[in-house]
This record gives C-alpha cells, structure tokens and sequence, in this order.
C-alpha cells in the first residue's frame, strides 16, 4: 500500500497541532528554477562517493539516522523528489545524509571508509518509493562549536545511472544563522533546504524537505 502525503508528514507525531499545514517548505523545490540549464559545477563534490557505500536494493524508502538512544530532540525529516520538471515523483533516487550530533561534531565514526570515518556515526541512506517519498528519523542537528554555520543535515543525491551530486543543506527556519543573507547565498541545489520545524522539542519535530533533481550536463 502506497502511504499518503498527510501519514508520511505527520506519522509519529500524534496530537500535533496544525502539522498539516507545516508540513511544507518555506521555499517549495518543485517550483523553483524551471528554466535553469545544468550547472557546470553540478558533480564538484566532497563526500559524494558515500552515496553508492550501500547496494540499492537492499535500501528502504525511510532509515534511522538516531536511535531513541542518542541524545537530541527527536526529528523526522521527509519530503518528496520531483523529477526536474518539478511536478513528476521521482522514486528509486538514493539520498545520503549525514549530521552533526547534539553537540554539533560528526562523532564516533567507524573505520569502514573514508567518509564513516569523516561523516560520524549520524548517517544514513534512503531510496525514494514509488511516490518519490522519504523520511529519516534522526535528532535536531547541533551548530559547530564554533558557531561558524547554522545547525544543518548534508544530503546527497544520486539518481540511477548519474553521477551522485550534493544539494542544499537542511537548516531550520528561525535558528541561529539562517537569516537574509544566508537566504541570499542558497545555491538552490534541488531547491531551497530552508525549512520549518512543526511540534515541539518534548514531542520531537518534522520538517519537510522536497527535492527537485537537477538537470545534468550533456
């Protein structure tokens, strides 16, 4: 059975008030740059080569970042990849995310690779479902000690037969450094990653993060 939009926003977080209507972006990916060409830059990429770690088939629609163990607020990330048209569902599309913790490090990685090591144990992949879905279940991200960004989850995104390629950052609405001119400087790589955060830090949050594929050179 296909889930429906409203149970992959709103799934876990019974009682939230008016989650419905915050379960949107600030800045919708699907209607943003409709008429832009590929970018040049499109595959300058640190930490790509995470994305293909996994084998495809053996990837689900949703994954765990967090378990109920690690320290944070509870957060449920999920959205809906749109082919480059921007209305068509997008599924079989990994995406790879990684984080910083509660205290804003990427922390005990493992030795497996080079990018376990680099990228912290807070990481994960999902490949998107037959309606373009995904959800990771993770906690509120930390800032950098040295408070040099805003708190933000990285995504990657590679489509079956291309070249993996990174996208906005996920960063929240309101939080320390997200303001006009971090607005200013989004590269808008599958759309804006500025997002709203719905329910509460007792409760956990959702936020949802739609992703519009880029076009690809040549």
């Amino acid at each position: 059975m296909r889930p429906d939009r409203r149970s992959v926003c709103l799934g876990g977080m019974a009682g939230m008030v008016g989650a419905l209507a915050g379960c949107s972006q600030i800045e919708p990916a699907r209607a943003e740059g409709q008429d832009r060409g590929p970018r040049a830059n499109l595959y300058a990429c640190e930490g790509c080569e995470a994305t293909a770690e996994r084998d495809p088939q053996g990837i689900s629609w949703t994954a765990v970042l967090a378990g109920p163990e690690e320290p944070g607020e509870r957060l449920r990330l999920t959205g809906r990849v749109y082919q480059t048209d921007g209305v068509t569902p997008a599924p079989s599309v990994i995406i790879y995310a990684h984080q910083t913790n509660a205290g804003g490090l990427y922390a005990n990685g493992s030795n497996e690779t080079e990018w376990s090591r680099r990228h912290g144990r807070l990481r994960g992949w999902v490949r998107t479902n037959i309606d373009g879905d995904y959800v990771f279940e993770t906690i509120k991200p930390a800032p950098y000690p040295s408070m040099t960004m805003p708190a933000h989850i990285h995504l990657f995104v590679q489509e079956l037969g291309r070249r993996p390629y990174y996208i906005d950052d996920v960063v929240f609405d309101g939080a320390f450094g997200v303001d006009d001119a971090y607005r200013a400087r989004q590269e808008l790589r599958g759309g804006s990653g500025i997002v709203r955060l719905v329910g509460d830090a007792r409760t956990g949050w959702t936020a949802v993060r739609d992703i519009r594929l880029e076009r690809h050179p040549g």
